[in-house]
């Protein structure tokens, strides 16, 4: 049979192959460090109650992380194009698929972790400088049910934040890849600083790992009805649904290493770089939080990590060791590492709108780059809407003052995010099986290793956690899931106005 090749609908010329091997895999691993290992172990462990099951939660996060990036570094090695999974999804599914993809994208996945993490951002330079505070309002709220919009000073630095890295990223490749791999290398130092901190000084007899049951959550106090108003489920029933809720952290905290693909039309011998970035970033990463989860575990009581103010474990560890330097020196870590997280998806996530509009499924002019040779379009129209998604808060009722307090939608963006992002990258892990028997000539440079064991595994486990978010989190999973729903008219619009242009 001869040899088969799958090409994209439109080339992209104007892109440069300016990145190497350590550009790639600065992108795969400064898009996961970001805030979440920093935070969300703490709901995790509210959540399953015991030392034991929240290293469960992360490692299972991990084991479907791993085995997701073997399979997508076939595809990404196989296809090495602007959009990268958008490429995958549209060939292996059809243009409707791919549409999908970018269209969750560019309204709650990308822009809304972007949104996050940079909220993240200013919520942690508030320990520096008291006054950016979710409570200093420069625009009081404005209450629709639930939730209202508002502009508060940590509000106005994320969008700020959000504002230069995309102004910056319309200059050229080479400023964005600078700021990754100079944050990068400096945030990955600053969380293995953390973990040995953690290891060695912070080694506590009193820690969690020393006096919680490591296994039985019921010993440290749990009670599944008390970690979730009207959950009626009892026993190992309860703390199965839970310990798949738990994963909603570490799986956001380890989500975006397919944004490389992304870049896969201006990374060097992609063949090659592609794949050993995915592995070794990816592996990497996953290493190095489960050192981090360990590390809170000798360093802080168990119930300390479940109420660690705002959720700021490894702030509570820095500050259980060294006091307020500690809390300060965290601060600036977490700084560095937001930073370098949202530049990070800012540089990516433009690729993908600027491949669907080069086939003709978004604005024309998202397709099309500038003189530094990057989609400056497709960047700017990112911040805007990501900017956009920095401004709702949650609002809730006390009952017995009927007075009104307002949140950040970070915990419910994680919810919105994380089913449908979980949910594509079973369709891009099951694209290597259709792909195979579509195109079993195409050219690949990699084959995924131990196939088809990698995808088995995630597929398995994927299927397993959506199914446990949709039931424990209709609400917000739903919202997430009828965004996606939404985008099925949009596309046959799209189609239908695109044809009669042609």
């Amino acid at each position: 049979m001869p040899t088969t090749t799958i090409e994209p609908s439109e080339p992209t010329p104007t892109l440069v192959r300016a990145l190497g091997l350590v550009d790639a895999t600065m992108i795969v691993m400064g898009s996961m460090i970001g805030s979440g290992i920093f935070i969300t172990s703490a709901e995790s462990a509210r959540l399953v109650g015991s030392p034991g099951w929240l290293l469960v939660a992360w490692a299972l996060a991990g084991l479907m992380t791993i085995t997701g990036a073997l399979c997508c570094a076939e595809l990404a090695a196989m296809m090495p194009k602007a959009g990268g999974q958008y490429v995958f999804l549209r060939e292996a599914y059809g243009p409707s698929l791919g549409f999908l993809f970018g269209w969750s994208m560019f309204l709650v996945v990308q822009t809304g972790t972007i949104a996050a993490v940079a909220v993240a951002f200013a919520k942690f330079l508030g320990v520096l400088i008291p006054a950016v505070a979710a409570d200093q309002y420069l625009v009081a709220p404005r209450a629709w049910g639930h939730y209202a919009i508002s502009l508060s000073s940590q509000q106005l630095v994320a969008i700020l934040l959000i504002v230069a890295l995309t102004v910056t990223n319309t200059r050229g490749l080479r400023a964005g890849k600078l700021i990754q791999n100079s944050f990068t290398f400096t945030k990955t130092a600053a969380l293995f600083g953390l973990i040995v901190v953690g290891l060695t000084l912070g080694l506590n007899p009193k820690a969690a790992a020393w006096t919680s049951s490591w296994w039985n959550p019921v010993a440290n106090g749990w009670d599944p009805a008390q970690v979730q108003t009207g959950f009626r489920a009892t026993g190992g029933v309860a703390l199965a649904m839970l310990l798949g809720r738990a994963m909603i952290g570490p799986l956001f905290s380890q989500s975006a290493w397919n944004n490389v693909t992304f870049t896969g039309g201006e990374v060097r011998n992609p063949g090659r770089n592609l794949p050993r970035a995915l592995v070794l970033g990816c592996g990497t990463v996953i290493l190095l939080y489960l050192l981090a989860n360990i590390a809170y575990l000798v360093t802080l009581p168990f119930d300390q990590i479940q109420g660690a103010p705002q959720d700021r474990v490894g702030t509570a560890v820095m500050h259980a060791v060294f006091g307020r330097a500690g809390t300060v020196a965290m601060a600036v870590a977490i700084l560095i590492s937001t930073f370098g997280c949202v530049n990070g998806l800012i540089l990516a996530g433009a690729r993908v709108y600027y491949a669907m509009a080069r086939d003709g499924l978004f604005f024309e002019r998202v397709g099309t780059t500038n003189r530094q040779h990057v989609p400056g379009v497709a960047l700017v129209a990112q911040g805007v809407w990501a900017c956009l998604l920095t401004l709702p808060v949650t609002v809730a009722i006390d009952a017995s003052t009927q007075k009104a307090s307002y949140g950040n939608l970070y915990s419910q963006l994680l919810e919105y995010i994380i089913p449908v992002d979980v949910a594509f990258y079973m369709l891009m892990v099951g694209a290597v099986i259709a792909l195979r028997r579509k195109v079993p000539g195409a050219e690949r440079p990699y084959r995924t290793f131990g196939y088809p064991l990698p995808a088995l595994i995630y597929l398995g486990l994927a299927v397993l956690v959506v199914l446990d978010f949709i039931v424990m989190t209709p609400e917000t999973s739903g919202i997430g899931v009828l965004i996606v729903l939404a985008g099925i008219p949009v596309y046959f619009l799209w189609s239908r106005v695109g044809r009669k242009a042609e």
